[in-house]
């Protein structure tokens, strides 16, 4: 059989039947062996880990980080809701927004932690008197990433006070009399020790501004290796680094900071898979393509059409048929009238098919994307065509398998709608 991450073929044919195609299902093993090695990361002076549920927000994953000792790393209002419905605290709970909404000063009085992005948003939150501790994050002027959609640092990002801001900041704390307590930095997505190092250095120049932080979060970013060519962070490796940094500035200021860090790829990215079926084969000759149509596409997993992001792919049929089956190339594209619902584009280009060499996929054969647990059930052209969302499913540690999200209906599709 083609090598699964962590389903057996039973598991799929249970899926089908229990829970339907397209589903997600995610993998409690993986999920708790993620954040145990996340809590080993190196540090100085004391660590605290958040997740960036952004990656991933469904409860059941959520409940399994907090009795893993995480916190929440939030980018709304709503999705601090999530997180406080889902246990936890919300002293746990930090909010990093592009959008600062008014409602928020009552969960500040509630103990859920503010990183001021802007310079607005300092004025905003300073007039609420909310009389709590802030965090300010910067844009240190670097970034990283494997395209400028995943890069969130530098002159091209919009996330974050520019570093040259930085008296502003400070000046605009004082006028509201803000106490900042912590500083904020993320750079995007990427491996290279080097780039944490200096991202490090320099966040670290930010806190010198501020005397009274005790806290530095250099956010997340941590990449991870969906395909064999691709290079993985080294979280021991990044954090000895980060961690011989943060020593010499004891050294040379007395000041003695908490690290922390906020991955939301890192934790869910291998966690979970989506399985789905073929529904339709097209062959445009030998000039063309022979396609694979799914019951599932960028209404499940944008970050192709998107990004011309990688995920691994395994075309199942039944075991006594796997011996038949010859390997050709193949272009999976999705079920949504679009061109652009392509699951196997070239490298970092959208626009470009790149067949794959895979078994010969046929109608009613299980097609498995691997590594779609970050930014693919969280993040897609929902209601596209009107499919509706994805069933998920946990496929606990015991190896049972439980429904965690129930397969929208088309009630609930159009339930919002008002015809006047």
């Amino acid at each position: 059989m083609t090598n699964l991450q962590f389903l057996t073929h039973e598991d799929l044919e249970q899926i089908r039947m229990e829970f339907g195609t397209p589903s997600f299902v995610y993998d409690e093993n993986t999920l708790r062996n993620k954040a145990q090695a996340l809590q080993a990361f190196p540090h100085a002076f004391g660590f605290f880990p958040r997740y960036a549920m952004k990656a991933a927000p469904t409860a059941a994953v959520l409940r399994i980080f907090n009795e893993a000792g995480l916190g929440i790393d939030a980018s709304s209002i709503f999705e601090v809701e999530r997180a406080v419905r889902s246990g936890f605290g919300t002293e746990s709970i930090s909010l990093s927004t592009q959008e600062l909404a008014d409602d928020f000063r009552y969960w500040a009085q509630d103990g859920v932690k503010i990183n001021l992005c802007s310079l607005n948003q300092i004025q905003k939150f300073g007039s609420w008197k909310v009389g709590e501790p802030v965090g300010l994050r910067f844009n240190p002027g670097t970034g990283s990433g494997g395209t400028n959609r995943t890069n969130v640092g530098g002159p091209s990002s919009s996330f974050g006070i520019w570093k040259d801001d930085l008296e502003k900041a400070r000046e605009l704390c004082d006028q509201f009399d803000l106490q900042v307590e912590r500083i904020h930095t993320h750079i995007g997505s990427g491996s290279d020790p080097e780039v944490w190092k200096n991202v490090a250095g320099m966040s670290l120049d930010l806190v010198r501004a501020f005397p009274s932080v005790h806290t530095l979060n250099l956010g997340g970013g941590f990449k991870v290796a969906r395909m064999p060519d691709e290079v993985a962070t080294d979280l021991q490796e990044i954090g000895e680094s980060v961690k011989t940094i943060f020593e010499d500035f004891a050294r040379d200021t007395g000041r003695e900071l908490k690290l922390e860090v906020e991955p939301g790829t890192f934790l869910v990215a291998h966690a979970c898979c989506l399985v789905s079926s073929i529904q339709d084969i097209t062959d445009t000759g030998t000039d063309g393509y022979r396609f694979i149509k799914l019951d599932a596409g960028m209404t499940e997993g944008l970050r192709p059409s998107l990004y011309g992001a990688q995920h691994p792919i395994h075309i199942v049929p039944e075991p006594e048929q796997l011996s038949s089956r010859k390997t050709v190339e193949q272009v999976v594209v999705g079920h949504c009238c679009e061109s652009g619902d392509l699951l196997t584009p070239a490298p970092g280009d959208p626009e470009e098919l790149a067949p794959r060499k895979m078994i010969e996929g046929e109608v009613g054969d299980f097609c498995v994307i691997d590594s779609v647990g970050a930014y693919c059930s969280s993040m897609t052209t929902k209601n596209y065509n009107s499919f509706p969302e994805a069933a998920e499913v946990l496929k606990k540690k015991e190896g049972n398998l439980a429904l965690i999200r129930k397969r929208q209906t088309f009630e609930q599709l159009i339930e919002n709608e008002v015809v006047p």
